[in-house]
Parts: structure tokens; sequence; C-alpha cells
């Protein structure tokens, strides 16, 4: 049987999900499903939360979705900062650090951590992201091998300096690029050509 891959900019305020079995939650909510008509058993590829954006892959190919999420590839974030992060947070978050995990205390694993020199070229943020009404802010690049919830913006928070804006940029060797806000594109993937050697 052959399956069906995608790669998508999920935007921000819109739920990893394609639908809800929730009446109250579909009313309020924004659900993948508006994106592109996709074929029957298409699944995420791990999740972005709700205020997150960025690269999320879609497939029908069960066998990938658990290879990516179970095997340790590389996911990569940019995220916008509230205040001037220091060389000694960066080192801290890079060594892991300490967050919340199922109401018990969790300890991540060392990760590639970067303070940006310049803005990243993305796509303008939403104006519910209040940037403007916060402290001078900064960017760091974060690449993960694991997939806690929320666990950017618990990391970032637990140095002191919470995430205001949070982008995937890239899942193993697959790539956001300049795809836009709500772009859908199929993609060939399977877990040898997206596992990075």
């Amino acid at each position: 049987m052959a399956h069906h891959t995608f790669k998508i900019h999920k935007p921000y305020d819109m739920l990893s999900q394609l639908i809800s079995n929730d009446g109250h939650q579909t009313r309020k909510k924004r659900f993948l499903s508006e994106l592109y008509d996709f074929p029957e058993g298409t699944m995420p590829v791990g999740r972005l939360d709700e205020k997150s954006e960025g690269l999320l892959l879609l497939t029908t190919d069960g066998k990938l979705c658990n290879a990516v999420n179970q095997s340790g590839v590389e996911k990569e974030y940019l995220a916008q900062l509230d205040g001037l992060i220091t060389d000694d947070a960066v080192a801290e978050l890079a060594k892991g650090v300490e967050i919340g995990k199922d109401g018990a205390k969790y300890n991540t694993k060392p990760c590639k951590v970067s303070k940006l020199t310049i803005e990243p070229d993305l796509q303008p943020a939403s104006v519910k992201i209040r940037i403007g009404r916060h402290r001078p802010n900064s960017w760091v690049s974060i690449t993960l091998t694991e997939g806690k919830f929320r666990q950017v913006r618990k990391m970032t928070a637990s140095v002191g300096f919470p995430t205001l804006r949070l982008v995937r940029i890239r899942i193993g060797t697959i790539r956001l690029d300049h795809l836009l806000p709500g772009a859908v594109e199929p993609i060939v993937a399977d877990i040898e050509s997206i596992a990075e050697d």
C-alpha cells in the first residue's frame, strides 16, 4: 500500500490534530483539516502546541510516525525570548535543565543551543503575540532529539527567559524553508531519508 506524507507550516493558534471529538472544542479551535483534504488515516508526526508554529509532518505511514518519534531524530526550533539571553543561560540549556513533566520533575537531555546575532528570516509574527510589550528580546536556535510537552517553552522559562514565539524549522533532513503559514506540500519520505547521518 502506498503511503502519503506531507510537510506543512502549522500556523499559530491551530491545534496539531485533524479533528476533535469534543463539540465545544470544535466551535472554538482551528484544526489541520481546514488546510487540506488529507487522505484517511493521516496522522501528525509529533506535535506543536497551539501557540507554536512551523514545520509539522503528517503521514499515513504509522511506521514512519513511530520511527521519527522514537529514534532521536533532531528537531530544530527558533525561539524568540523575553529578555537578552546570557551566555550562561545558553550553556545551561545546552547541558540540560530540570522541567516539570506529568506532575514530576524531568531533566532534559543535552542539546544544541546557539544565540542568534541577527533576527531570523521568518514570516511576520501573529498580531496575537504581544512581542512589543515585553523587555528587549533575543533569539536562540535549539535542536532537540526528544520532544516532551511544551519542552522548549519550559526550558527557556527555567533559565529566566520565557519564550514569546516558537517556530520549528527542521525535522531531521526536512526543512520548513519558505513554506508559508497554512501551506501543505506532499513529500516523499521514509525514516532513512529523514534521519541525519
